[in-house]
């Protein structure tokens, strides 16, 4: 007793007869004119339309539509179709071979959300493939070497392959982060900061600051560091709120100047053309027993020479009689300025000659007893 008849569908019967419709199309288009020709096109186009479903349905699950996926094979038949030559062999091997690369151009070009050439594009496919097996067999994640081994390619591409693998579908900047709240991953990158362009002035102004005088550098730290007022610098150095405002004035100028030239200006002191409060003026006045020489202005690297020299002549030409200095109009001193006490400190000593510092400024009271030389205040 024979089973019930299988009935064929049309559409198998429109497949097993590809071949024989493409030679008979490729038989007859040649004879037909223009318009006849564009009709048996596309009764050889709709014959095949369910093969390139087919073909593309394979590649389903893969993150695209498989609307899309469809567009493109059909795309890829009609390539088929135009190019088609009987002699080169079947038609349906061909149009299998045209229409699937032309779905895997599709997923070459179109879905990578980043460039990546072509050949590290098939190598992580590869790679993906290679490390499912090695998983299976190995009941672990492979290692490089073992995939490099299994595909037999270098270290450096598998590498290069499995950072490619994350171009294909990178995250949104705007995806959220975690489950709550409106975060999203833009804002976990940080911004560009806004100082950066100010780095190569601040290094430049860093260089220049060590070419000013020591009392310049320290009025500049206490002003724009320490947050102190004209006020306040005056009484630390002892002078008048108005010679700090000159003295700012000319230090910033400076800088300015500087900032603008490739060889920074020559900073102008007691050699070039000082301030009047700035100036050293020297006095010595000989009583009975006693050599008071007075010193006024800024004992600095620019004045120490000059205080060194008078005070050891003074030492010389005291014989019996004591050396007074008096430093009341002394409203800065740095250490080029001590150096040259010290030295007529050494002097007196070995001249057997009593020396004596009277009425020092706070400042300079303060730097000449970490000097040392605080026993020698009158």
């Amino acid at each position: 007793m024979s089973g019930p008849k299988r009935t064929s569908t049309r559409s198998e019967h429109a497949l097993e007869d590809l071949d024989g419709a493409a030679l008979s199309y490729a038989a007859r288009f040649a004879d037909q004119p223009e318009n006849r020709r564009r009709g048996l096109r596309e009764e050889l186009v709709a014959l095949a339309l369910p093969f390139a479903g087919r073909l593309a349905r394979r590649y389903r699950g893969r993150g695209e539509p498989l609307e899309d996926l469809e567009q493109v094979a059909r795309l890829g038949l009609v390539k088929a179709v135009d190019r088609y030559d009987p002699e080169r062999g079947s038609f349906t091997a061909y149009a299998a071979v045209t229409i699937t690369g032309e779905i895997k151009r599709h997923f070459r070009d179109r879905t990578w959300g980043v460039h990546v050439p072509r050949r590290l594009q098939d190598l992580t496919i590869e790679v993906s493939q290679a490390t499912a097996v090695l998983t299976s067999e190995l009941s672990r994640s492979p290692t490089v070497a073992e995939l490099a081994a299994r595909l037999e390619t270098s270290e450096e591409d598998i590498l290069a392959a499995l950072e490619s693998a994350a171009g294909y579908t990178p995250a949104s900047l705007n995806g959220p982060v975690g489950d709550d709240g409106p975060a999203e991953l833009g804002d976990m990158f940080g911004a560009l900061d806004a100082d950066l362009e100010s780095v190569d002035d601040r290094l430049t102004v860093s260089g220049l600051l060590y070419r000013l005088p020591a009392r310049e550098r320290r009025i500049l730290a206490m002003r724009f560091y320490g947050n102190y007022t004209q006020s306040d610098i005056a009484a630390e150095f002892g002078i008048s709120q108005m010679h700090v405002s000159r003295l700012l004035s000319r230090t910033l100028t400076w800088l300015r100047q500087a900032m603008l030239t490739d060889a920074p200006p020559r900073w102008e002191t007691a050699g070039g053309q000082p301030e009047t409060a700035d100036a050293l003026t020297m006095s010595v006045e000989r009583t009975s027993g006693q050599v008071r020489v007075g010193v006024r202005g800024e004992l600095d690297r620019d004045a120490a020479e000059r205080v060194r020299t008078e005070l050891t002549e003074a030492v010389v030409a005291a014989g019996d009689d004591e050396v007074l200095v008096d430093l009341d109009g002394v409203g800065f001193i740095d250490a080029a300025g001590i150096a040259a006490l010290l030295a007529s400190h050494e002097a007196a000593r070995r001249a057997a000659v009593r020396l004596r510092f009277a009425r020092p400024q706070p400042y300079v009271r303060r730097s000449l007893t970490v000097a040392g030389l605080s026993p020698l205040f009158a």
